[in-house]
C-alpha cells in the first residue's frame, strides 16, 4: 500500500477520520464540504474518498453512503496526520495535585492512575504496578527451624519476598545452612532466572550423583519462584473505566459488552502487550488487526512505560478503534510522566520522563 498521498487526499482523510471519531457515523462527501468549508465540490471529495478507499484507508459500508476508516487509515492518521493536542494546563495541574496528595501510597497511585486515565480518555484503563522488568535474586537465607526443617527466605531485587519451609534429608546446623546459602548468594547475586537455572544444571552434574541435594532443592525452588514472578508481571493488571467505555456507541450490543468485560477480567490478551511496552520507549499504539489475539481485533490500545532503571510499570487505555487518539495519547504520555517522577522521588531512581506542563 502506498503512502504517497496528495495534500488534498491527506486533508480529506484526516477530516473523515476526525469526523468519524467524533460522530461514530459514516462520513459523506457533502458533510465534509459543508462542515469544513472545503473549496471543492462534493463530487470532487467523493472521488477522493473513493480513491482513499481503493488505497485501503477507508471502507464503504453497504448500509450507508458514507465511509469509515480502516485499521490502515487509523494507523496513517496516528503516524502522519493527527494534531498533537496536549492536556490543558488546568487538567495537568489538577492531575498533578491529585497524585501529589497520595505520593507516598503506591497502591493509591495505581488506582488513581486508572481512574484519571479512564475519565480523561473516556475509555477503559490498564495499569501495572512498578516492578523490576524481570526477577533478579538479591539475597537468600536458610534458617533452621528444627533438626530436619528449615525456612527458605528469598528476596528479589524489587523487594519481593518469598518464604517456604523445607524438609531436609538430614539434620543440619544453622552454621551449615548459612554456608549453603552463602555459596548460592555468591554464585547468583543479581542473577536473572537464566543464570540460576545454569547454576542448578551445573550443581546437578556434580558428585555425588545429582549434586548437593539441598542446594539443588533450594535452587529449584528459586527458579520456580522467579518464573512465577516474571509471569505475574504480565498478568498483574489493574483496570478501570468500564462505565466510560460502555458509554461508547460500539457497546450498544450485549455481546460486545460481554467480550469487553472478558478482556478486562481475563487479562490474557492484554498481558501479551505488557512486555512490548516495557521494552519500548514512548507511547505505543496497537490498532485493531495489529493485535495477535482475535478478540482484540476490534479494539485499540495506547500504552506507555513509566518509571526508570530497573523499576518500571505500564499504563494505558483500551477502547474501540474509533478512539480519540490525540487525547488518549496525550493522557497516557502525561500520566506516565507523572508516575515516573513520583517513582524518582520515592525511590531515588532516574525516571524515563518528567512532568513539566506540555505545550
Amino acid at each position: 500500500m502506498t503512502t504517497d498521498l496528495t495534500d488534498r487526499r491527506q486533508l480529506i482523510l484526516k477530516l473523515a477520520i476526525q469526523e468519524f471519531i467524533e460522530s461514530s457515523q459514516p462520513v459523506a462527501s457533502e458533510l465534509l464540504v459543508r462542515k469544513y468549508r472545503l473549496n471543492v465540490s462534493p463530487a470532487t471529495v467523493r472521488n477522493e474518498l473513493a480513491a482513499l478507499e481503493e488505497l485501503g484507508y477507508l471502507t464503504h459500508l453497504h448500509t450507508s453512503a458514507g465511509r469509515v476508516p480502516t485499521d490502515a487509515g487509523y494507523r496513517y492518521f496516528v503516524e502522519n496526520l493527527m494534531d498533537r493536542t496536549p492536556l490543558s494546563a488546568t487538567e495537568q495541574r489538577t492531575i498533578r495535585h491529585q497524585f501529589y496528595q497520595v505520593r507516598s501510597e503506591l497502591d493509591q497511585w495505581i488506582q488513581l492512575a486508572g481512574a484519571v486515565l479512564a475519565r480523561t480518555a473516556q475509555n477503559a484503563s490498564v495499569v501495572t504496578p512498578p516492578r523490576a522488568q524481570q526477577a533478579r535474586l538479591k539475597h537468600l537465607e536458610l534458617i533452621s527451624i528444627h533438626d530436619t526443617t528449615a525456612l527458605m527466605v528469598l528476596v528479589l531485587h524489587d523487594g519481593t519476598i518469598r518464604q517456604q519451609t523445607l524438609t531436609l534429608d538430614m539434620a543440619l546446623s544453622q552454621e551449615e545452612l548459612s554456608r549453603r546459602a552463602s555459596r548460592i548468594n555468591e554464585r547468583c547475586a543479581d542473577a536473572p532466572v537464566e543464570r540460576v537455572e545454569e547454576f542448578l544444571k551445573q550443581e546437578r552434574a556434580h558428585e555425588p550423583p545429582g549434586g548437593d541435594a539441598l542446594a539443588c532443592q533450594v535452587l529449584d525452588l528459586i527458579v520456580k519462584a522467579m518464573h512465577q514472578f516474571n509471569e505475574h508481571l504480565n498478568s498483574d493488571i489493574h483496570s478501570d473505566g468500564l462505565i466510560e467505555i460502555l458509554n461508547q456507541p460500539e457497546f450498544s450490543q450485549v455481546e460486545r459488552v460481554r467480550r469487553m468485560i472478558e478482556i478486562l477480567q481475563s487479562r490474557r490478551a492484554l498481558g501479551t502487550l505488557i512486555p512490548r511496552a516495557l521494552s519500548s520507549s514512548g507511547v505505543q499504539v496497537v490498532i485493531g488487526g495489529e493485535h495477535s489475539y482475535d478478540e482484540m481485533r476490534e479494539y485499540s490500545v495506547v500504552l506507555s512505560r513509566y518509571g526508570g532503571g530497573e523499576i518500571v510499570g505500564v499504563l494505558g487505555v483500551i477502547g474501540p478503534t474509533r478512539m480519540a487518539y490525540p487525547r488518549a495519547i496525550s493522557a497516557v504520555r502525561y500520566i506516565s510522566a507523572v508516575m515516573s517522577d513520583l517513582l524518582a522521588e520515592l525511590y531515588g531512581i532516574e525516571g524515563d520522563t518528567h512532568w513539566e506542563v506540555e505545550s
